[in-house]
């Protein structure tokens, strides 16, 4: 079994790289889009994953942050994501991992309760962000704190660690 790990790679100079992780190739190609890489000073590499672990033979650079996405419309996708969560060194939870839990905008809708994630992210020790994706307003807020997330957890910021 394969486990991801925080410092398996070496950094790279000035490079940031985020790894989404989520089962609704739509919400994570709206957080990969070129709004996010705008708003970084850094060279901003991102990653999509539908679940962990990672193929063997893929070259990736170093993860600096790993977000977990769980769509609120769908079990499937918290199911994913738990068994993604296996494959996970635990010291990543140690400041370089989150949860964003998209679709919170129709509650009426959601299939998973927030009290579910908010558990998960207690459990693991991680901060998580409720958002709703289908707004541009909304969309481009958590685009500069997945940002700002970011660059703390690569080290860019000074005087503040993960």
């Amino acid at each position: 079994m394969l486990v991801l790990r925080p410092l398996d790679k070496l950094p790279g100079l000035n490079t940031a790289t985020l790894l989404l992780v989520g089962t609704d190739d739509a919400l994570l190609q709206q957080r990969a889009d070129s709004r996010l890489k705008m708003d970084c000073a850094s060279e901003l590499r991102v990653h999509l994953a539908r679940s962990l672990p990672l193929p063997s033979n893929v070259n990736r650079p170093l993860v600096d942050l790993l977000v977990f996405v769980i769509n609120l419309h769908s079990k499937y996708s918290l199911q994913s994501v738990e068994k993604s969560l296996y494959h996970v060194d635990a010291s990543f939870f140690l400041g370089k991992a989150c949860f964003l839990a998209a679709g919170a905008g129709r509650e009426s809708h959601c299939s998973v309760h927030r009290n579910t994630i908010m558990r998960l992210a207690h459990t693991y020790r991680s901060p998580v962000l409720f958002c709703d994706l289908e707004v541009e307003g909304f969309r481009a807020t958590m685009a500069q704190r997945l940002v700002r997330m970011l660059q703390i957890c690569a080290g860019h910021m000074p005087s503040v660690s993960a």
